[in-house]
């Protein structure tokens, strides 16, 4: 269903000291009409990207008169960062990463972009789905339950490259698009920047959840060959699994209506995905659509259903990294996603395209 009504607090956060975005923009004693270097950065980062944006939009055969509106596009979000540049209190400044994806969302929707990554998903959608099982029967020949869970979790951050909202992963991949499975044996070696995997493991081992919220990210291999064959993993250990996607389109993430259209495709004749039952899998609009998201602001539905979860898990740099990393909760929370711009890398003091797995037992 598309989300209606206010936006309320995630229930399992933990609200006191909360503050969406990771990396700190500005302090107290920083002056207001002038920019920090660390908004600059990330001012940047927003202007490297319009190229790709651009291009996306010229193409989108939906948009009547799409050229001439794509370079509108390019034009006064391009603008509008470098007023941010000569004065972080325009537009609704001071600038930080949740604001600099709405003003680009907000001007994309004024010329009529809905979704100018449609094209992309669906031709990457179809890719994944046709590999599916076979990721799955991978997985499910590996016998030793701590190398198949370490091959879930490699096959989280594999799918994880298929981003388009990264300037140089988007460049890369209209090059030559992306194997998964090369994906897969290419990580970079751990311990990863942030790694509790082997804590994770242990905790596996002991007990399972009852129910998990995963917030997803990307379409494609993302959604289908990572996240998936983990939530399957989950349901059959018992745990039920709640997949929460953005309400509208934002980049390349997965929204709610694909990723109901997406299971369906991949349900059998049975309902069962590859031989599991799919009872305990329900999908949720979380009501975000922004490719990062700030968990005061989520649907009455995901926290209806989020209510009585004992495992949160972030997934993707937007919603794991550069949001919601030191976010704590009232459960078991996990954070995990790949590095995929060099601010973030060197702000964590890890490598470009390095790994993010923060795991955090909830201990009452």
């Amino acid at each position: 269903m598309e989300s209606t009504g206010e936006l309320v607090p995630f229930p399992l956060l933990n609200e006191s000291n909360y503050r969406a975005c990771t990396i700190p923009h500005r302090f107290a004693s920083d002056n207001p009409k002038k920019p920090t270097p660390t908004e600059l950065s990330w001012i940047n980062i927003f202007l490297n990207s319009v190229p790709s944006f651009k291009k996306r939009a010229e193409s989108d055969d939906t948009v009547p008169n799409a050229p001439a509106r794509a370079e509108k596009f390019a034009q006064r979000y391009v603008e509008i960062l470098e007023d941010l540049k000569k004065d972080p209190e325009s537009h609704g400044g001071p600038p930080d990463c949740i604001l600099l994806c709405q003003i680009r969302e907000q001007v994309l929707r004024e010329l009529g972009f809905r979704d100018i990554f449609k094209k992309v998903k669906d031709e990457e959608n179809a890719k994944a789905i046709s590999l599916f099982k076979d990721v799955v029967d991978l997985n499910d020949a590996i016998e030793d339950e701590t190398k198949r869970v370490q091959n879930l979790v490699r096959g989280i951050f594999a799918g994880n490259i298929f981003d388009l909202g990264s300037a140089q992963l988007a460049e890369l991949f209209a090059k030559d698009g992306m194997s998964f499975q090369a994906s897969c044996q290419n990580l970079v070696p751990r311990p990863w920047v942030i790694d509790d995997l082997d804590n994770f493991i242990s905790k596996w081992g002991r007990k399972l959840w009852k129910k998990a919220i995963i917030f997803v990210d990307n379409s494609g291999a993302d959604i289908i060959l990572g996240i998936l064959p983990f939530a399957r993993e989950l349901l059959r250990h018992g745990v039920q699994v709640v997949l929460a996607a953005n309400d509208l389109p934002s980049i390349n993430d997965v929204t709610y209506p694909e990723l109901v259209d997406i299971i369906m495709k991949l349900k059998d004749e049975n309902g069962k995905l590859v031989g599991v039952d799919t009872s305990n899998l329900f999908i949720a609009n979380s009501g975000n659509d922004l490719p990062v998201i700030d968990l005061t602001r989520i649907s009455q539905e995901l926290a209806y259903l989020a209510s009585d979860a004992d495992l949160v898990i972030m997934e993707g740099m937007g919603r794991g990294i550069e949001t919601n990393l030191y976010a704590q909760f009232k459960c078991d929370s996990l954070k995990i996603g790949m590095v995929k711009h060099l601010e973030v890398a060197q702000f964590l003091g890890g490598r470009l395209y390095d790994c993010v797995f923060k795991y955090n037992e909830f201990l009452g």
